[in-house]
């Protein structure tokens, strides 16, 4: 059940209106059929039943028909983890990242100790990414209680595998012996639970996940999302306060019997350093400009604004996106 761990398994598909393509070289330039000179940039998003994959999809079309001379696409990856490696392999133009994961690329940490540090920048801070604790029932009430259970901890290369991974281990598991692990995507994850053949999920993504959401309203389910505010001290502690934080998972995102405490960590749109400053400026411009285009085609983008694009990045801001924060009055250095 565990995903492969090739780039050649990465999903490739075309989303009506969405502009949602695989492309086989990013960053090129060449001539169009209309003769004109453009250049082509992709977008490194997420598995197709997340959120960064539809968002991106948004943020393609988007740019693509408001920025003259570029065609951007964008392509369903791993997410995270793998984003940062595309984007400094130069297969990638502009990725999505949690910000732990943008950290720990920057200082060639962790998931990255033997890949190198990867020189990335922020543009903007898009939305809180929430872990989902997904349990097929409520025989299950906490991380630990995860011990001998069946539990996807989502696809490597993912942010939420890394996460996964920390709870796990600040609850007293140690995720190789303590749990049945698998590394499943969140739509192999629900489909898994829906056949039980799997006790638990964790995920991180924004609400709602369409995979999730399709779990929770699946006739006769008994899964539930469980809190996880024991476990924000203990990684406060480890990682700053400021890397995790509290958040709730609102009843009206999945039809919830009440809100659910969770750990929240910031969602950030990044670009390499060597990205010139004219382009990263206009991108960022974009998002801002065409925000309520965005919104219409995931509710996530609603979530995007000047007051807190700039906030909880972990990264430095690249100058292009600084400079358009200093135009519109939202950078403080």
């Amino acid at each position: 059940m565990s995903l492969a761990r090739d780039r050649v398994t990465r999903l490739r598909a075309v989303a009506a209106g969405l502009v949602v393509v695989a492309v086989s070289a990013a960053a090129c330039s060449g001539p169009s059929s209309g003769g004109r000179t453009v250049r082509r940039l992709s977008i490194a998003t997420g598995g197709t039943g997340g959120v960064f994959y539809p968002y991106g999809g948004g943020i393609a079309k988007l740019l693509t028909e408001h920025i003259p001379g570029v065609e951007v696409t964008a392509e369903a990856t791993a997410a995270s983890v793998d984003n940062l490696k595309f984007l400094k392999r130069g297969e990638s133009d502009v990725a999505f990242t949690m910000a732990d994961m943008a950290k720990d690329g920057l200082g060639g940490q962790d998931a990255f100790k033997d890949f190198g540090p990867v020189p990335v920048r922020a543009l903007a801070v898009l939305y809180p990414s929430y872990t989902h604790l997904v349990v097929r029932d409520g025989s299950i009430g906490s991380v630990a209680a995860l011990k001998g259970k069946v539990v996807s901890t989502g696809p490597p290369g993912a942010g939420s595998a890394v996460l996964a991974d920390r709870m796990l281990r600040l609850a007293g598991l140690d995720p190789a012996r303590d749990i049945r692990p698998h590394n499943l995507s969140v739509s192999q994850a629900v489909d898994a639970m829906k056949d039980g053949k799997l006790d638990a999920f964790l995920w991180n993504g924004g609400v709602p996940t369409a995979a999730v959401l399709d779990l929770l309203r699946s006739p006769g389910t008994t899964a539930v999302i469980l809190s996880l505010e024991d476990m924000i001290p203990g990684l406060q502690r480890q990682y700053g306060s400021d890397m995790y934080y509290r958040t709730v998972i609102p009843k009206a995102a999945y039809g919830l019997a009440q809100d659910v405490p969770v750990v929240a960590v910031a969602v950030v749109l990044v670009v390499a350093e060597t990205m010139p400053e004219e382009l990263a400026h206009d991108i960022t411009k974009v998002l801002f400009d065409q925000q309520k285009a965005l919104a219409a085609i995931h509710p996530q983008a609603a979530q995007l604004s000047l007051q807190s694009a700039t906030k909880g990045a972990a990264i430095p801001f690249h100058p292009g996106a600084v400079r358009f924060y200093e135009e519109n009055g939202a950078w403080t250095p």
